[in-house]
């Protein structure tokens, strides 16, 4: 590797990613790259840094594989399929990466995580410390860093239990850019203490203001969504309700699906008005993505759920040539899934809340701020409840509906079966009936062999 100094920050990046990210048979954690190299030292370069797209703005595409928003219409379709770790994942198979090695689901979040700390180590030496692009970068690392933390727990460790969660496995916990050190398993508790503090920095550091063209930033409504969003997935339904309040008074649009084009294959844009901040699902499992080939079908069950003057029929969903009912582009404006953070998740998560503290007319306020951009014209009759129980029926039935395909299925799935929802996904494949029950250990992905032979941590039971 060149050993003279690399001024460019675009140069040393792409070194350090070819060092990280494409070293075969090693995972990110085993990849040592040369501390030769000279670290950027400007706010330009550490944003730079943070702007790369192939390792933030990332989120794992084994819960999209793995949920039940979709089927595989047949065996020949599923045998069809070329990665092993696909089809593993559709069945919640125990060797799930069959030998596969550089999981991306694994080794993406730790690439970030290593680039933020890279960034946060720097700054200290960097030019323009305590001016407002200086904090924006360091509060912009700080939310990278909680984002990708928070990927790895919902992925690799059980649902947040607050009874348990002392005593959970978590996830190792990096928090500087050396990597020689050989890190345990935190304590899941310890895992959500580290990205919330985070979090909590990120808050008190980045602008108010959403960048309109730079989506791909975070922005003090993105780090009270992410809270929002967290805090969901913990059961802290007061605390999730709050952030989802101040996020909304930061930033509320609503797209009017009445002006989205029903027959578009890419329905939305990138800097679409609903988008806070920008992640996808990784490339990993290709095939997972590219469903205009029709291998995932979307469930009738859950089409069946959509009006006929629901807008959200036509302009999320369309056929395939082999005539199965695929979902369209989301708002990622491409054909990457979008999981990023956006505004009606957040209506969503208010009403959700508001349901469970048995203020139904609030939630059914939020529900209906949603549904009536979603209703062609003139045709929405407001949601109306008599009793919590039926308005948070309601609005997890609107959660599933709206948020199809954005990666949060299986992060729900995990919370609603530790809330006695009793949710047991199935599968029949060549006449073979595969069923996961709720709170299944294979709701937990094994970590990759490759990182346990390396590092020595513990594995997920399976």
């Amino acid at each position: 590797m060149n050993r003279k100094k690399i001024k460019s920050a675009s140069v040393c990046l792409a070194l350090l990613i070819a060092a990280v990210l494409t070293s075969c048979k090693k995972d990110f954690l085993n990849v040592k790259p040369s501390t030769s190299l000279v670290q950027p030292h400007t706010i330009t370069d550490f944003q730079q840094l943070l702007s790369n797209t192939e390792v933030f703005n990332q989120t794992g595409a084994l819960p999209l594989a793995s949920s039940d928003e979709f089927i595989i219409p047949d065996y020949a379709t599923y045998q069809s399929l070329v990665q092993l770790t696909t089809r593993n994942a559709y069945t919640w198979e125990k060797d799930l990466y069959g030998g596969q090695g550089n999981v991306k689901d694994w080794n993406i979040p730790y690439a970030a995580i290593f680039y933020a700390n890279s960034v946060l180590d720097g700054l200290p030496n960097s030019d323009g410390i305590g001016t407002s692009e200086w904090n924006k970068t360091k509060g912009w690392a700080y939310f990278a860093r909680a984002f990708a933390f928070y990927d790895l727990a919902q992925n690799f460790c059980e649902a947040y239990d607050g009874n348990t969660a002392g005593n959970s496995p978590g996830v190792p916990l990096r928090l500087t850019s050396g990597i020689d050190e050989l890190l345990p398993r935190a304590t899941l508790q310890q895992t959500y203490d580290q990205l919330l503090s985070d979090l909590q920095q990120a808050g008190r550091l980045l602008p108010n203001n959403l960048s309109v063209d730079f989506r791909n930033q975070p922005s003090k409504a993105a780090v009270y969504a992410l809270f929002a969003r967290i805090y969901l997935s913990m059961r802290e339904y007061p605390k999730a309700e709050a952030y989802a309040d101040s996020c909304l008074l930061i930033y509320n649009k609503l797209i009017d699906y009445n002006t989205v084009s029903k027959t578009a294959s890419t329905p939305f844009t990138f800097s679409n008005n609903e988008s806070i901040y920008y992640s996808v699902q990784t490339t990993d499992l290709t095939e997972v993505i590219s469903s205009s080939l029709g291998r995932y079908a979307i469930t009738p069950e859950l089409l069946s759920l959509y009006d006929a003057n629901d807008l959200r029929k036509p302009i999320y969903f369309g056929k395939a040539a082999n005539g199965t009912t695929l979902r369209k582009r989301t708002y990622s404006g491409r054909s990457l899934i979008y999981t990023g953070l956006a505004t009606d998740e957040l209506y969503l998560i208010k009403a959700e809340c508001a349901a469970r503290r048995s203020a139904v007319q609030t939630a059914l306020s939020s529900l209906n701020t949603l549904l009536i951009t979603r209703y062609t014209s003139g045709t929405f009759t407001p949601r109306s409840a008599s009793d919590p129980a039926t308005a948070l029926a309601m609005v997890l039935t609107e959660r599933q509906k709206e948020l199809i395909r954005r990666g949060l299925r299986w992060s729900d799935l995990k919370r609603l079966n530790k809330e006695g929802a009793n949710i047991t996904i199935t599968r029949i494949l060549n006449g073979k009936t595969y069923t996961l029950p709720p709170n299944d250990p294979r709701y937990l992905f094994p970590i990759p062999d490759d990182e346990i032979n390396y590092s020595g941590i513990s594995q997920n039971p399976r």
